[in-house]
């Protein structure tokens, strides 16, 4: 899922942000109201993190504002307080839930997950497998044939993609969009610097290769040449 985080708390930010990230999800973080609004506006979003208490426009206003324009993106509100009064407040606003702090991580995922289903967003959960080639969404496991690969969180996001899409061309652009939600950039190599290194997993002891390079296009999943 692609989510956006407003949260001004920058060690908190951090924080959920890698979690997420570490779970598959593309995650955009706003450091006050204005800014979240701002990238509410431009990007679509499956779900959005909004703390209560932020500078410049907060939680509150903030959900109240994306609802009346019509936003319809599930919210999750974090916040320090959990009186009655202020979880009224908060679904009264926009919020379809409510978290408060300090919390467990595995809940807020818990949480996050139940909105997306709620809008629609397919569950990351199941089995990938292409020839010999397994993930895990679950678990965050990817294996080929009798042998774990090690891969990197983005690495991991990669292959995904392309499991998703066993047979299909990714262009460079494709894959910055995302797996990495960053603009085409002509002069940046990070995309083949990633394929790279997971092509070199994937092939390790000798493994045919599966991830090949379209010249002038992109990469694409296959069996053979």
């Amino acid at each position: 899922m692609r989510i956006l985080l407003v949260e001004d708390d920058r060690k908190v930010a951090r924080f959920i942000q890698q979690g997420l990230e570490e779970e598959g999800h593309a995650v955009d973080v706003a450091g006050d109201g204005d800014a979240g609004g701002r990238f509410a506006h431009v990007n679509p979003y499956d779900v959005l993190i909004l703390d209560i208490q932020l500078p410049r426009k907060n939680g509150l206003q903030l959900a109240a504002e994306l609802r009346r324009e019509a936003v319809a993106t599930p919210i999750l509100m974090l916040t320090a307080r959990d009186s009655t009064e202020d979880l009224v407040r908060g679904f009264d606003s926009g919020a379809d839930d409510y978290l408060t702090k300090p919390f467990a991580f595995d809940e807020l995922l818990a949480r996050v997950r139940a909105l997306g289903r709620r809008a629609g967003v397919p569950a990351p959960g199941g089995m990938l497998r292409f020839g010999d080639v397994e993930v895990d969404r679950v678990r965050h496991r990817a294996a080929r044939g009798a042998r774990a690969l090690d891969l990197t969180p983005r690495e991991f996001r990669l292959l995904v993609h392309f499991l998703e899409r066993p047979e299909q061309v990714a262009s460079r652009t494709e894959l910055l969009e995302k797996v990495w939600d960053m603009t085409f950039d002509p002069g940046s190599n990070v995309v083949d610097v990633h394929v790279s290194n997971l092509r070199r997993k994937l092939e390790e002891g000798g493994a045919p290769r599966l991830l090949h390079t379209v010249r002038g296009v992109g990469f694409v999943l296959r069996a053979g040449g």
